[in-house]
């Protein structure tokens, strides 16, 4: 894995793990930062990984974008910033592996942002999620569109409006998260889950993966369109083959992706 000067990247075994590590800024997503966030997920993508885990050192899981940052730039600049912010949320959804946030403090704008464009996420108990910018100067307006995708309409709105805090129970309740768990079980619970969601073909998962991505907030005939002619042409896939055989033939599975 490559060097970085703001990530901590390691693979371990089947799983890559990145891990934000400007304790001392909140890990603020600077220019810098959003490159090699980007960087670091294409670069698994690529890999054999089956699995991704974002984490963060620190107080903070990621308090958004560092204001220093977008306060020297003009309107192009921030442009420029938010068009490379929303390609690394992009990414984390392309990419063929699980991708799980390991949220063990606060996630704001942004770094809240993060959280809901990965696929999965466990947050500890002492962990909270907010969209600030209702109540500052600058909205949370690109964060606020793959939140509004988990939490749906009127919870969104409130996040949004009012720029309150929401603890980790209540993510998991609204649908940020999948679980809020005790502190010292996060680790534990978040290669729990990443486990059971890996299991399997790989290839089948990557292309179930996007695939879910390609039809979500589709009209339901154009969902049906796509997920049809995928599910179709996976059908012959090799992993599909030895699904169906082991399980007429009353016998475990050999994945060989």
């Amino acid at each position: 894995m490559a060097d970085y000067e703001h990530l901590l990247v390691k693979q371990d075994g089947d799983t890559v793990r990145i891990t934000m590590n400007r304790p001392e800024r909140r890990n603020t997503l600077t220019e810098a930062h959003l490159r090699e966030l980007l960087h670091a997920f294409e670069t698994a993508a690529a890999s054999d990984a089956t699995g991704i885990v974002l984490g963060a050192e620190g107080k903070a899981f990621s308090a958004g974008h560092d204001f220093g940052d977008v306060a020297a730039r003009d309107l192009a600049g921030v442009r420029d910033l938010l068009q490379l912010c929303t390609k690394v949320m992009r990414t984390i959804e392309s990419v063929p592996q699980v991708v799980i946030a390991r949220v063990q403090a606060i996630a704001t704008a942004a770094g809240c942002q993060l959280v809901a464009s990965c696929d999965l996420a466990v947050a500890a108990e002492s962990a909270a999620f907010a969209l600030p910018g209702g109540k500052g100067g600058w909205f949370c307006h690109t964060p606020a569109v793959p939140v509004a995708r988990s939490v749906g309409r009127k919870r969104l709105m409130e996040m949004a409006l009012t720029g309150d805090a929401i603890d980790a129970a209540t993510a998991a309740e609204w649908g940020l998260v999948n679980y809020a768990v005790p502190d010292a079980e996060l680790d534990t619970r978040v290669d729990d889950l990443l486990a059971r969601a890996t299991r399997g073909s790989r290839f089948g998962k990557g292309v179930g993966k996007q695939t879910l991505y390609a039809q979500l907030d589709r009209p339901e005939a154009d969902a049906y369109a796509i997920a049809v002619e995928v599910m179709a042409a996976l059908s012959q896939s090799p992993g599909a083959r030895e699904g169906m055989a082991s399980f007429l033939e009353k016998r475990a599975p050999v994945w060989t992706d």
